[in-house]
């Protein structure tokens, strides 16, 4: 009897399956499923986890990955298993299953077809010379020095300090922590202090905490642990900024301790920037809390008017220089007047009233600068987060504390995301310093409040009318 149609065709298909399983090069594959993701993902995080990856089989649509730890495995598999099955479907144009195992060693996969132009994956694919990456990712900018920066009331300890220390003026600061609101300067000192250190021939390592964190994951995955102990204390200046974004990782914070006690005893210098004091950082662990509270702790406060005058001077001093344009005093005074400006939101309104008259080649006058920088100053200056929380607070009948409270009930949480929201709405503020004034929040916790209660303005007429109220309340009662 001879076959049915629909046999002869399932068996045409799976033989052309078998076909090309076996004539498929998964080393080739693999490797241009790599290149692809380290576009994607950016040169960092590819080397930190999917460089020390290999292809451990390829049975036909199952595709197996290899870590070389179980740590590397789960983290990998947590966080980039979707990307590199997406990467893999792509480049070979077949529907795959992956997944990540622990391999010992690196295999190699034989197949059938064997390209010339791509090489076979061997254990010598990644040497060490190409694995120990460079520590800093940080350029160092050459215009934020010491001479730029500019001292007043709010910020004189905190640059005399640096500036003893990044010069070598004062060999008893050891450590030196400074802290404040986002655009206070805390990274311009860091970077001078780098600057200062380097003319005198010393070697200044400036990492972000987040850059710390992913080499020194990164070298924990590859068994480079030493390499990077090594890397790290051959500094003369380990400079830390941003310490606030450390993981709550147990290998992260302790091997940031271990880092912490090792310049210590090797008597070389650490700089910590970061957004508050050392004590009220939840991401680290008590002991490191300790350590750092025992260096020197300045903080860095909002610039007075002088100082926020100086600054526009300076800045707008720098401009006339570069450009021939002259920017007036009236003009500068105005920007100076927003009481709630960092030194980078100063920057920031300078550069956008400077940079129109610049193209335009119009008169930059009084008028004009208002216009160009729109409501938002005046809003700014106006209103607080502080009144936005006072008035939100008074509205649902709440206390001001619950809004820096852990609660997460509905009748305390709803106000909050309404508060945060016109915070971002009515105010310069970023949204890490609004979540900073909302109980040490961080900025994905205001941003989905911002979302939220948008999304409910649209849902819902009656909450609509509540925010609507209160935004009105806030601008009749602004003086």
């Amino acid at each position: 009897m001879p076959p049915a149609a629909s046999d002869i065709t399932r068996k045409g298909k799976w033989d052309m399956a078998q076909s090309m399983a076996k004539s498929t090069d998964w080393n080739a594959i693999w490797l241009a499923a790599r290149e692809r993701m380290r576009r994607d993902m950016g040169d960092a995080v590819f080397d930190a986890w999917v460089r020390p990856l290999v292809l451990a089989s390829a049975d036909g649509s199952e595709i197996k990955i290899g870590a070389q730890t179980p740590f590397a495995r789960n983290w990998v598999a947590s966080h980039h298993l979707q990307r590199i099955d997406r990467a893999i479907t792509t480049e070979s144009g077949q529907d795959v299953t992956v997944e990540i195992v622990v391999v010992a060693q690196r295999p190699v996969i034989a197949t059938t077809t064997v390209s010339r132009d791509v090489p076979a994956i061997t254990p010598a694919e990644t040497d060490k010379s190409e694995s120990r990456r460079a520590l800093s990712t940080k350029l160092l900018q050459n215009t934020q020095t010491f001479e730029s920066f500019v001292p007043g009331p709010a910020n004189e300890f905190a640059y005399r300090a640096a500036r003893a220390l990044g010069t070598g003026e004062n060999e008893e600061i050891s450590l030196l922590y400074v802290h404040g609101g986002f655009g206070y300067g805390k990274s311009h000192l860091l970077n001078a202090i780098a600057l200062e250190a380097k003319k005198r021939g010393k070697r200044a390592l400036f990492l972000g905490a987040e850059d710390f964190m992913r080499q020194f994951l990164g070298a924990l995955n590859r068994k480079e642990t030493l390499g990077f102990k090594e890397d790290l204390r051959a500094a003369d200046i380990l400079l830390i900024d941003d310490l606030q974004h450390l993981c709550r990782s147990t290998y992260t914070v302790s091997e940031f301790l271990h880092t912490l006690n090792a310049f210590s005893d090797l008597r070389r210098k650490l700089v910590i920037a970061a957004d508050k004091a050392p004590g009220t950082i939840d991401n680290l662990s008590a002991d490191v809390r300790s350590r750092l509270s025992g260096g020197l702790v300045i903080a860095l406060d909002k610039p007075d008017r002088a100082t926020r005058l100086a600054i526009l001077k300076s800045r707008a001093a720098e401009f006339a220089k570069a450009r021939g344009l002259a920017v007036p005093e009236d003009v500068l005074e105005h920007i100076a007047d927003n009481e709630e400006s960092s030194p980078r939101d100063l920057v920031g309104a300078f550069n956008k009233i400077a940079t129109y008259a610049d193209l335009t080649k119009q008169p930059l006058t009084l008028e004009a600068a208002r216009h160009i920088l729109g409501q938002a100053t005046v809003a700014a200056k106006k209103t607080s987060i502080e009144d936005i929380q006072r008035k939100t607070a008074e509205f649902y009948k709440l206390e001001l504390r619950d809004f820096q409270s852990p609660q997460r009930s509905r009748r305390v949480a709803r106000p909050r995301q309404v508060a945060m929201f016109l915070a971002r709405e009515l105010t310069m503020r970023s949204l890490p310093e609004i979540g900073k004034r909302f109980g040490g929040r961080d900025h994905t916790t205001v941003l989905h409040a911002c979302r939220r209660v948008a999304a409910l303005c649209d849902e819902d007429t009656m909450f609509k009318q509540e925010v609507d109220f209160l935004r009105q309340v806030l601008s009749r009662s602004a003086p």
